[in-house]
Parts: structure tokens; C-alpha cells; sequence
């Protein structure tokens, strides 16, 4: 709603002089019941009250108060039009505004601009208004007005220019006006800093660019307008120039905080880490306390493998309210790390809110079935609740994997059945089918795969675990390397689907190109189980030697890998 003052005297146009000076008595003279009686009570004519001013400055008051704003903007404007008065145009001008009425917010505002032409605030309208309709040459000329009278001194003038040409949709005229506008100062930083913001708005990524070259060549970089030329650098993918752009506002004020901290997050964005974590530590330097900083080189210091001193940054925190759930959750993951379950169920216990909250109780419900606590796991994961389907299936994941992990495998697909009750969940269904191919049941486990194949034919882990599963536990080897090369062609890089396929050209009797893609496979990842299979390949085509030597290598880092010995005792006891 526009609420709008009662004001009737500032547009009357009778031209009495109001009586001043008066005991108040002598302004209300006595009226006698003659007086009364002789009053001449026939009605005013309609044309001469709807002709009165004072009414229709009723009608427009009353209109504005009951949102009926094409009214009260009519009544105004022809008020204006006929009284002149400034007051009434800067009031329709206004209203014609907010309506988004620009033909009339323009006619009004003329007026205003003429009837008041000192008023900065009707020229700045005005212009805004020869800017919707295209017309720079006249915007420009009461914007230099209004900086011609701008003595502030502190550029705050230009700031609201570039406020008022930024909320234009014709954004090429706005940046056109304003263009000319720091041509007429090309010394003046303020007005280069306005240019530099009106371009970003517009998007103009070429001018926003070279404007913020020739601010940093000049003067200290506002952090705030530093934060807003690097959102525009991200949004159009040359997030690069905005490192070039900071480390040189950087050499002009190498103190700068607030520019610092922004380069050291950018640094953080294009994962170069240690560059980033360097920087974190000379702003720690700077602010000690600042618990943002804390947090941020803890992560890198941890990301860097820096274990201790991250620990000691997140200890720093634990002395800080705004972030003590975070630092716990870190420290937690510390003591783990280091194979202490013991301390770091404290810290994950001191986790109470935020976003580690959940996973938090993950870890605590984890470390305590690792530690044979199994039944007080389980209490631990009843006691969990979800919040979403995310955390829900999170939980059910969990929930199985422990029960698997004691062999209670029934147990453990009661849990999927009932997570799943008839509904598409594919992270379900697909580690359903995995603890079916535990349980040796196949059935199942082609079940649930091709339902996910049916909904996603793009999905190459169900291709792949399908395709891999009937070329390993059954003699469908054909259908399998179907399989597997759908799965091969979404995504030719995978790890998994590699050795896949090495292991049903090897079932298929294709040795040498088994082994091909069971190198690859290799080289992505030394992993024991494509060691196993390579090896076993290798040893088939009487390349025993080159067998033994990958099963020792894979051995070294894997002494007790079931799969790598198993190979050994059927082929070379």
C-alpha cells in the first residue's frame, strides 16, 4: 500500500493571505441562530464542486489511500498541470513512478523539474525517465546538473547515479550516459568506481575490466567493489583474471584485509591449496582471532597433511562459540585418522549442531561397530533421526553394512526391504543387488539391476555390476560383454569398468586384449583385485614370470588380500 499525507495547504491557490497575529477569539467571531436561518442552503451545482481543487485533491487523497493509484495519479497530475505547484508534481511524479507508468512519470517529472529546477532529486527522476525512453543526449544533461551541484565531496553523489542508472533495464543507455558522465571527470576515482559498478551490473564484462584496471592503477581497491568485480569474472567463466586482478590491488595495499581474505578464498576456489593456505596463514598472523580464518586454514592445513598444525588451529576454535561443532567434528576426524577410536568418539559426541551434526552420529554409530560394540551401534542408529530421503538412506546404508559385516545377511536385506517398501531408490536397490551377490543370490541380484537399467539405461555402475557379475558367477558371457561395453561407452575412463571388461574378454577366451584393458585399469589405480585378475590373464598366456611379479608388487601393499592369494593357490600352489 502507498500512504499518502493529507496536505491541502501547501496547494491552494485562492491567494488569501491567512490571518496571523490574532487572539484565537477573534479567528471565530460568534454566529448567532439568525445567522444560521439566513444561510442559503440550495446545493452546489456538480460541475463547479468537480472543478473545485480541493476536491479533486479529496479524490486523489482518498483514491491513494485505497490503492487506487491510476486515480489519485490523474487527479494529481492535473492538479499540477493547473496549479503548478512543484509540491503536486513531485507527488504525481511519485506515484507515475511506482505505478511504472513512464509516460506520465516523465510528463510529471518535467513539470516538477521545471516548476523546481534546483531540485536534484526531479532532475534524477527525469533522467532515469529519458533513459527508459532511449534518451541519453537528454538524461545527460540533468545529470550534469545534479554533479555540478554535488559538494559533498566524498563521491556519494555519483554512487547514487550509478543506484539510479543501474535499476534501468536499458542497460546500454545507462552505461552509455554514464560513460560520458566520467569523461567529463576523468581524474575523478568516484566516478570511475560508479562507471566500474554500472558495467558489472550491466555485465559488461570488457568495460567492467577495463575500468577496474585503471582504478587499481590508480588507487586502494575497496574490498566490497574487489568482491562484486570477481562475482562478474566468475559468472562468465574468467574467474582466472580475477587472481591477476587482486594480487595487484594487493601490491597497492598489502595490508588490506578484507582483499587478502578474498584472494586466499579465490585461491581455495581453483584448488590451489597451498597458495591458499599460505595466504590464510599471514591473515592468522593479522587477525589471530578471527575464527573464519581459524577454520579455513585447519581445512588446508588438513587437505595438506599438515595433521598437527591443523589440529592445533581447530583446538584454537574450540575457544571460540561460533564454530566449536565444526572444529570438534575436524578433531574427531583427526583422532581417527591416528587409529585413536577412543578420543575421537569424544569429539564426535561434542558435535551437537550444524551441518556435521549428522554425519557427526554416523561416525560415532561407524567406530562403534568397528570396535565390536555392535549392539550399542544399533541403539546408537535407532536413536538417529533423518531430516531428509539424503540422511535416510544414509542410515539405512549403514544400518545394513553393519549387520552385514556380522554375517546376519538376512538382517541386513530386511533392512533394504523395508527401506525400499515397492519404491525407486537406486543407491538402495543397487547396494541391495551388492548384498545379494554376497547372499549367492543371483536372482536378486539381476532383479534389482535391471530395474535400474530399465529406469536409467545410461547408468554405467548397474551396467557394469550386471555385466561384471553374470561374466564372473555365471557362463552368460556374451550378454555380459554387452553389458559391460554399454557401460564402457558412458564413461571410458572408469576404473572399474575397465577391469570389467579385461575379465570378460578373459572369460570370452581374448587374452591379449584382456589384457590391454586390464593395464589400463592398472595404471589408473593399483588396486589388489585388477592385480589379480592381470595376473591371472598374464599366467595364461604362459607370461608366468610377469604374473608373479604383479601379485608380489600388489602383495607388498596388500599382504592379506583374499582375491591376490587365491589366484596364487589355484595357479602356481
Amino acid at each position: 500500500m502507498v500512504a499518502f499525507a493529507f496536505t491541502i495547504a501547501a496547494c491552494s491557490t485562492t491567494g488569501q493571505v491567512p490571518v496571523t497575529g490574532q487572539a484565537e477569539s477573534a479567528l471565530v467571531p460568534y454566529v448567532s441562530e439568525q445567522d444560521v436561518l439566513a444561510v442559503d442552503a440550495r446545493p452546489t451545482p456538480p460541475a463547479a464542486i468537480e472543478g473545485d481543487p480541493l476536491y479533486k485533491m479529496l479524490v486523489a487523497e482518498f483514491a491513494g489511500q485505497r490503492e487506487q493509484l491510476e486515480l489519485a495519479l490523474t487527479q494529481y497530475l492535473g492538479l499540477a498541470r493547473s496549479t503548478r505547484n512543484p509540491d503536486l508534481a513531485e507527488r504525481a511524479t511519485k506515484i507515475a513512478v511506482f505505478s511504472r507508468d513512464d509516460a506520465k512519470a516523465l510528463e510529471a517529472a518535467r513539470l516538477w523539474a521545471e516548476l523546481r529546477p534546483t531540485s536534484l532529486d526531479a532532475r534524477q527522476i527525469l533522467a532515469a525517465m529519458f533513459i527508459r525512453q532511449g534518451d541519453a543526449a537528454a538524461a545527460l544533461e540533468h545529470l550534469k546538473y545534479v554533479l555540478a551541484q554535488d559538494n559533498s565531496g566524498d563521491g556519494s553523489r555519483f554512487r547514487v547515479i550509478a543506484n539510479l542508472l543501474g535499476r534501468e533495464d536499458d542497460r546500454r543507455t545507462a552505461l552509455s550516459v554514464m560513460e560520458q558522465l566520467v569523461a567529463v571527470r576523468p581524474d575523478d576515482t568516484d566516478a570511475l568506481v560508479a562507471y566500474a559498478l554500472l558495467a558489472m551490473r550491466a555485465e559488461d564484462l570488457d568495460k567492467a575490466r577495463g575500468a577496474m584496471d585503471r582504478l587499481v592503477a590508480r588507487a586502494n581497491v575497496n574490498p566490497n567493489l574487489a568482491l562484486a568485480y570477481m562475482a562478474v569474472l566468475q559468472k562468465q567463466n574468467a574467474g582466472a583474471e580475477g587472481i591477476d586482478f587482486l594480487e595487484k590491488a594487493l601490491k597497492r595495499t598489502p595490508d588490506e584485509f578484507g582483499l587478502r581474505l578474498l584472494y586466499a578464498r579465490m585461491l581455495a576456489d581453483i584448488q590451489r591449496y597451498e597458495q591458499a593456505r599460505l595466504q590464510f596463514a599471514m591473515l592468522l598472523e593479522q587477525a589471530p582471532d578471527n575464527t573464519d580464518v581459524l577454520y579455513a586454514l585447519g581445512l588446508l592445513n588438513l587437505q595438506a597433511g599438515k595433521v598437527e598444525a591443523a589440529e592445533a588451529n581447530f583446538r584454537a576454535l574450540l575457544e571460540f562459540d561460533e564454530r566449536t561443532d565444526e572444529a570438534a567434528f575436524y578433531l574427531g576426524q583427526i583422532e581417527e585418522s591416528r587409529q585413536r577410536p577412543a578420543a575421537a568418539l569424544v569429539h564426535y559426541r561434542a558435535v551437537k549442531q550444524g551441518s556435521n551434526a549428522f554425519p557427526a552420529k554416523l561416525r560415532v554409530i561407524s567406530i562403534l561397530a568397528n570396535e565390536g560394540k555392535v549392539d550399542e551401534a544399533l541403539a546408537a542408529l535407532a536413536a538417529t533421526s533423518s531430516d531428509n530421503d539424503e540422511q535416510r538412506i544414509q542410515l539405512t546404508l549403514l544400518h545394513a553394512e553393519i549387520l552385514a559385516t556380522q554375517k546376519r545377511y538376512d538382517e541386513a536385506l530386511g533392512v533394504f526391504d523395508r527401506a525400499l517398501n515397492g519404491k525407486y531408490e537406486m543407491t538402495l536397490l543397487y547396494n541391495r543387488a551388492m548384498l545379494a551377490e554376497q547372499m549367492d543370490r543371483l536372482d536378486l541380484v539381476e532383479a534389482d539391476l535391471r530395474t535400474i537399467i530399465e529406469r536409467e539405461p545410461q547408468n554405467s555402475q548397474a551396467l557394469n555390476a550386471l555385466g561384471y557379475t553374470l561374466a564372473d558367477r555365471t557362463d552368460r558371457y556374451e550378454e555380459a560383454h554387452q553389458l559391460i561395453t554399454r557401460a564402457l561407452a558412458v564413461a571410458p575412463h572408469d576404473f572399474f569398468i575397465l577391469d570389467s571388461m579385461g575379465w570378460v574378454l578373459y572369460r570370452l577366451g581374448r587374452l591379449e586384449e584382456a589384457v590391454s584393458y586390464l593395464e589400463q585399469a592398472r595404471k589408473l589405480r593399483n588396486d589388489p583385485e585388477v592385480a589379480a585378475h592381470l595376473g591371472e590373464v598374464l599366467w595364461m598366456l604362459g607370461r608366468k614370470d610377469d604374473a608373479r611379479a604383479i601379485w608380489n608388487t600388489a602383495l607388498e601393499a596388500h599382504p592379506k588380500d583374499t582375491r591376490i592369494l587365491e589366484a596364487i593357490r589355484r595357479l602356481a600352489p
